[in-house]
């Protein structure tokens, strides 16, 4: 059996204003949630995901992934029901990287741009595919990482948590031994530190050191982004549970925007901060408030029900949804209507020549025909003599010849006339 000795550590950064990064670290649970959406309100989606996403950690069973699964959809569904109620908050979403642990091993599941790495002896290795532009672009061989890092449209999100469209996430299983140690991120510290400086960070010192110098490092780098990183080593246990430098069972961790809930112990608990900075890492990290209610209002909308006893339950219509529908339906049909329009009075200014019935007759329209609609009529009959006109002449007339102005298919005319062969002379008339 093993278990987890984690910290984990937000810093708003030295150019954002708000910190719209979420995380969480606990005995069976990591994630990290990096929030989109400016005046939509990131915040809200990052941490709305994240209160989802710790109700699992607790000793999973078997079914890693089903569980992992089913928190990232009850999380996607909270931030629909948050739209719905304040239409102010449409378009936010939020990326979200989480390691659900069994004792032996992890299930994963990720969507956006937040990451999860190992580093297992030495070697660190990238867990999580990024859901981005530019990691498509580096996927067909059109940039390298490096470029990536500086690309202009490396904010571009593919993927994310955001009560509209429902994001298939990654899933995996990945078998954990004694040693590894996990570090899952926001793009505000990979964006900036690459493998190289990533392996050197994680390779010294306790989980808490560690996640300190992730961030310290990032800002440093020049990040512009909020800094979220999540450290986990992977421990033998005894059955105990891991402890903190005060020898004290090791709570759960909640940082960032998520701050309402910051590391709440639970009644009884002897209170200071589990963590402990070293090393310029003082990043804004506050120490919890001892015995705050559980029911105080923090600003975030609280759970209405268990939303596991409603996750399959219709929900209501939007108010005026069916109107809104209906406007939309009259939007698009009057833009066909005028598409078409358009294109028919531009069929009505085109001419060509062709054979009918077999004379020679200027038609107005486009020289094609959709299957039960002529494009075209006849509009001028012409003195071409079709049976004075060579071969080569009279396919092109069965064909139709021109599509252009009316002056143009005169001019066709014109030359077909002189091209037409003498008048054939009676027999026994005398020219």
């Amino acid at each position: 059996m093993l278990r987890l000795q984690y910290a984990a550590l937000s810093d708003v950064g030295r150019v954002r204003r708000d910190n719209q990064d979420s995380g969480y670290a606990g005995p069976w649970l990591l994630t990290v949630c990096d929030g989109v959406g400016g005046a939509a309100r990131g915040d809200i989606a990052s941490s709305t995901a994240v209160q989802q996403l710790r109700k699992l950690d607790e000793q999973p069973g078997e079914d890693l992934l089903g569980a992992v699964a089913g928190a990232l959809h009850r999380a996607h569904d909270r931030i629909a029901e948050l739209v719905d109620e304040d239409p102010a908050l449409n378009g936010t979403s939020t990326t979200a990287t989480v390691a659900l642990f069994d004792g032996r091993r992890i299930g994963l599941g990720h969507v956006g741009d937040s990451r999860a790495y190992l580093l297992r002896d030495g070697e660190l290795s990238q867990l999580t595919v990024d859901h981005t532009f530019v990691q498509s672009l580096i996927d067909e061989g059109r940039i390298t990482e490096a470029e990536s890092r500086v690309h202009p449209h490396r904010n571009i999100i593919l993927k994310a948590l955001d009560g509209v469209r429902e994001a298939e996430p990654d899933l995996f299983v990945l078998e954990l031994v004694p040693g590894d140690r996990l570090l899952l991120c926001s793009d505000g510290a990979s964006g900036v530190l690459d493998d190289a400086r990533l392996t050197a960070l994680l390779g010294d010192g306790t989980p808490d050191f560690a996640a300190v110098e992730l961030v310290r490092a990032s800002l440093e780098a020049g990040s512009t982004d909020n800094v979220t990183c999540v450290v986990a080593d992977v421990e033998e246990s005894d059955g105990s549970p891991a402890t903190d430098l005060d020898g004290q069972p090791l709570q759960p961790q909640l940082v960032g925007a998520a701050a309402e809930l910051r590391r709440r112990p639970s009644r009884g608990a002897r209170g200071p901060a589990l963590f402990r900075g070293t090393r310029a890492g003082d990043t804004g990290e506050l120490d919890p408030v001892p015995g705050l209610p559980d029911d105080l209002d923090y600003g975030i909308p609280a759970d209405p029900v268990d939303p596991e006893a409603i996750r399959y339950a219709p929900r209501a219509p939007a108010r005026f949804l069916w109107l809104s529908r209906l406007l939309l339906t009259l939007a698009l049909v009057g833009l066909l209507w005028i598409a078409v329009a358009a294109a028919w009075s531009w069929t009505q200014q085109q001419y060509y020549v062709a054979e009918d019935g077999g004379e020679v007759v200027i038609f107005r329209g486009v020289n094609a025909d959709l299957p039960g609609i002529s494009l075209s009529e006849p509009y001028e009959t012409t003195n071409v003599d079709l049976e004075r006109l060579g071969d080569t002449y009279q396919q092109q007339l069965s064909e139709g010849m021109g599509n252009g102005s009316l002056e143009d298919a005169r001019k066709i005319v014109e030359n077909l006339v002189e091209r037409m062969a003498p008048a054939a002379t009676p027999t026994g008339v005398a020219p």
